[in-house]
């Protein structure tokens, strides 16, 4: 299961909305086949560890393991359960259900009837880690939020007044930087408020490293923001939620919502719709502080300059986190922020 899992993680990136999945097809205590989900719209791990099986080999005397129940419905793909059962297997191993509604049991439940022995929760909560931001979309019907920030070392993280030259607001270092952009990279969508946008003017791009730009995300009650800032450009997909109109325009979508009721309720149900399934929100310290008085986060990361002090300015939010325990990114700190709410 450990190499299944090791290789669903290859998968990263270009699979989503569909989790990472590993299979390995063991023969007579030997691995003899294995494959993953590469990318969506394409054939499944199962599939793949199958077609990667030696035609002398008979799969009635092999056991499957994969990292997750099989699906049990016709998608952009056949149901990889029939193409189980079909081949002959006895007995197949499992790391965890899916909670998609569209499978939720129906694999195994269909497994059974054809007389598979099912073997579950085989390295559960590590196949819970690798596929969180699927099971806690499926599970709280919403994206799974990461919130980030940089502060320094007296808990600011930006001055005030602004100053002229940008680089004086610079916080993290370039190893930092390009972790966020990583970061970036690894989730569907960022997130951001206007004075953020208004501000910064920021891009919100993967331009320090090799990946796919995430849908660019931005709150804008009354329309503020010129359609000559970078958050308008063509390099990817941008969602505006604001007070004033519905419209899609090229790769610009205009998504109103009511101000006098809770904005990021409204905008969570939305991404839902969207099958959005995870979101870095970046800032600023409004939405941030929005986002952890209603407790709708699931991991933080703040990155923190220990050498630089503002002395002044905005301060950072308010979270509590242990200062010995981080890790090193260059000269900044990380620290990472689990929620001890149960939500």
């Amino acid at each position: 299961m450990q190499i299944a899992l090791d290789l669903a993680k290859k998968g990263k990136g270009s699979v989503e909305p569909n989790p990472m999945v590993g299979c390995v097809i063991v023969h007579n205590d030997k691995v003899v086949a294995q494959g993953y989900h590469q990318k969506f719209g394409e054939a499944h791990a199962e599939v793949n560890a199958v077609n990667n099986l030696s035609k002398d080999i008979d799969p009635t005397e092999c056991i499957l393991y994969v990292t997750l129940e099989p699906c049990s419905h016709h998608g952009k793909t056949p149901p990889c359960v029939d193409l189980v059962i079909a081949k002959g297997f006895k007995t197949v191993v499992l790391a965890d259900f899916d909670p998609n509604p569209l499978v939720a049991g129906k694999g195994i439940t269909k497994l059974g009837e054809a007389g598979v022995e099912v073997i579950m929760n085989v390295l559960h909560k590590e196949a819970g880690e690798l596929n969180k931001r699927f099971f806690t979309f499926y599970k709280k019907k919403r994206p799974f939020y990461i919130l980030k920030w940089a502060q320094t070392a007296d808990g600011f993280i930006c001055r005030i007044p602004l100053p002229a030259n940008k680089a004086d607001n610079k916080i993290s270092g370039e190893e930092a930087q390009k972790m966020v952009h990583q970061m970036r990279a690894d989730e569907m969508g960022i997130m951001v408020g206007k004075n953020t946008v208004l501000v910064d003017d920021p891009k919100l791009t993967t331009r320090l490293v090799e990946g796919k730009n995430p849908i660019r995300i931005f709150i804008d009650k009354a329309l503020e923001v010129p359609t000559s800032f970078n958050i308008y450009n063509k390099e990817a997909k941008t969602l505006v939620f604001n007070g004033l109109k519905d419209e899609n325009k090229e790769n610009i979508e205009f998504i109103k919502i009511d101000f006098t009721k809770n904005v990021l309720e409204q905008i969570s149900q939305k991404l839902y719709d969207l099958k959005i399934q995870s979101v870095l929100v970046e800032g600023g310290s409004a939405l941030l502080n929005d986002f952890i008085k209603q407790e709708l986060y699931d991991e933080i990361f703040i990155f923190e300059n220990p050498e630089l002090y503002f002395k002044n300015g905005l301060m950072a939010p308010k979270v509590v986190f242990h200062e010995n325990n981080f890790e090193r990114v260059g000269k900044d700190k990380l620290y990472k922020v689990t929620p001890n709410y149960g939500n």
